[in-house]
């Protein structure tokens, strides 16, 4: 009976002593929304008494989906890249996080600092979809961050997670109006065909047997496809100046305004997608215009792509004889 007893009491004393590790504590922040400071490179997530902090560069949440299989990836230290993760005594609002002179209360009572490990960001685009035309556009980006392999230094231990979900963090995409009117201009000394406003163009290196100066038989018009070359499609978003006809048709691209933004047609295939169709009709003694339509035509720039829907109108070119 003593022996049991004092194996007993062993097990006991064994338990309660503490080597320095914390018992694994569960935190969850996944369905709270991350919210962003302005004036500096926090983002966060703040649920009643606590607070989850990272403070990374704000140009590390890039307008560009990341390719499968390639997040993102950032070291953690207590210098840069942080990962902070904190108690109070009541509770917390967005003040407490980003202010230069955070208010009085509630009071931080404990803190965890993240001493290694790594962030991982996937960055996907967020779309649109007009449901009568197909059409789509990126209203956002949504970055899906995870951290890996962080060791957290509390005040009585450590605590390490292989894999700690942050959540995501969604960044706002500039919107592309595409606010033309239905005129398209060519340049006299090449297939190019363009419209603009004030800070769009859209160009389309066309291929000429596409504009003939003959009317086409009813419900048959001339198609083509886009391409990389011929028929090539350029939309442009342009910034510091006002764009005018004197944009196009120089032998190098002006510099200013300058090019913000540049996304090129996807290749098209027959029957399928990036098809370029145009009806001509007569215009008047020796004139003719030109209807171009752009059928399941996508843009992209780098990882990036949308729709222009179904059926596209990029506008009418008016043409004449001699």
């Amino acid at each position: 009976m003593k022996k049991v007893l004092s194996l007993l009491v062993l097990l006991v004393l064994t338990n309660s002593c503490d080597d320095g590790n914390l018992t694994q504590e569960d935190i969850s922040f996944e369905d709270v929304n991350t919210q962003s400071c302005s004036a500096n490179n926090i983002i966060y997530k703040i649920k009643e008494k606590e607070a989850l902090l990272l403070e990374i560069p704000k140009t590390t949440f890039t307008s560009e989906p990341t390719p499968v299989g390639e997040p993102i990836e950032l070291n953690i230290n207590t210098s840069s890249n942080r990962v902070v993760y904190r108690f109070y005594n009541g509770t917390v609002a967005a003040n407490n996080i980003c202010e230069t002179i955070a208010p009085a209360t509630p009071v931080i009572t404990d803190q965890w600092t993240a001493t290694s490990g790594t962030i991982q960001i996937v960055t996907t685009a967020v779309k649109t979809t007009n449901e009568t035309t197909n059409a789509t556009r990126i209203s956002g980006y949504n970055h899906n961050i995870v951290l890996k392999n962080v060791t957290f230094a509390k005040a009585n231990g450590t605590q390490v997670y292989e894999t700690f979900p942050f959540g995501d963090y969604t960044t706002s995409a500039t919107n592309l109006a595409f606010n033309f009117d239905q005129t398209l201009e060519k340049c006299s000394a090449s297939n190019e065909v363009y419209n603009f406003n004030t800070s769009e163009a859209f160009i389309l290196n066309i291929d000429p047997n596409l504009i003939l100066n003959e009317a086409t038989a009813l419900n048959t018009p001339r198609t083509g496809l886009i391409g990389s070359s011929t028929n090539a499609l350029t939309y442009r978003l342009l910034t510091g100046g006002i764009v005018t006809a004197d944009y196009f048709c120089n032998a190098t691209t002006p510099t200013t305004p300058a090019i913000s933004q540049q996304w090129t047609g996807v290749a098209g295939v027959s029957g399928v997608s990036g098809i370029i169709e145009v009806t001509t009709t007569t215009n008047g003694p020796n004139s003719f215009k030109h209807t171009i339509v752009l059928k399941k035509v996508s843009l992209q720039k780098g990882n990036s792509d949308f729709s222009l829907g179904d059926s596209y109108s990029l506008g009418e070119l008016f043409t004449t004889t001699n």
